[in-house]
């Protein structure tokens, strides 16, 4: 399916996102959230009570969970349905369903008999990548304001919409939008922080210096906002853990080639 340009629709009359770069973030994304591999296309991590699918492991929680982040695989299948792909059987029937398996025992029990549920969800997911790209795209286009609608005073707002041009606008500087927007949000929610300290979007923006270049103070920003992160977490959720990669992830911004 070839949705052509996405077109980012603020005032500052921004470039389209051509489809050959959204396709070579697509691909990026994929590297960065499934190693590459298609079994990875749907999958629950450990501690996780919830599964994770597609390019950028959208969540999806169970029926009865209610968690505090943004559950992300409901908003992609309704873009999906929106441009025209067809669902699997199952998911066509109620595409507002909640994920299929209750806890993670019962997604691996499914994993290890070859559920055709899952089956189906990795064929349609691996078929509809640049989708799920553009979909991401769309979610940073929106980022920009929900993110200053949530900010109070205006200094801040006109820094945070400085950065955010200043970023787009940059040679490369899409990658780091969508990927960290898809990554770890937009930062509005109230819900999605610790002990008062978002890291989303948002945060890192805030962070980010208004000079040298865009794209390095925007992965070093990030670097800094998820080492607090890790730092303020729960001591139960051991994000520690995570940390080496994550920091990885937002220093491979400063030398992607797109």
């Amino acid at each position: 399916m070839t949705l052509g340009a996405t077109r980012l629709c603020l005032a500052d009359g921004l470039p389209p996102l051509p489809s050959a770069e959204r396709h070579a973030i697509a691909q990026r994304i994929y590297i960065n959230e499934c190693a590459g591999r298609p079994e990875n296309l749907v999958s629950w991590s450990s501690g996780e009570p919830f599964p994770s699918l597609g390019i950028g492991h959208f969540i999806w929680y169970p029926a009865d969970y209610h968690g505090p982040f943004d559950e992300s695989f409901p908003a992609l299948i309704r873009f999906m349905r929106k441009h025209g792909a067809q669902l699997p059987g199952w998911l066509a029937g109620n595409p507002a369903q909640p994920a299929p398996w209750p806890d993670r025992a019962a997604f691996e029990a499914a994993v290890r008999h070859h559920g055709p549920r899952i089956a189906s969800l990795r064929r349609f997911l691996l078929q509809t990548t640049d989708l799920q790209a553009a979909f991401m795209a769309e979610r940073m286009q929106d980022a920009l304001p929900r993110m200053l609608a949530a900010v109070p005073q205006e200094d801040r707002r006109a820094h945070i919409r400085r950065q955010f041009l200043r970023l787009a606008r940059a040679p490369g500087g899409y990658y780091p939008l969508i990927d960290y927007v898809n990554f770890k949000g937009e930062g509005v929610s109230p819900s999605e922080r610790y002990q008062g300290k978002g890291w989303g979007l948002l945060q890192v923006l805030e962070h980010m210096p208004d000079h040298g270049a865009p794209v390095a103070g925007f992965a070093d920003a990030a670097a800094t906002i998820l080492e607090r992160r890790v730092r303020l977490s729960p001591p139960g959720r051991h994000e520690a853990r995570w940390l080496s990669g994550w920091l990885k992830r937002v220093q491979s911004y400063k030398t992607a080639t797109l």
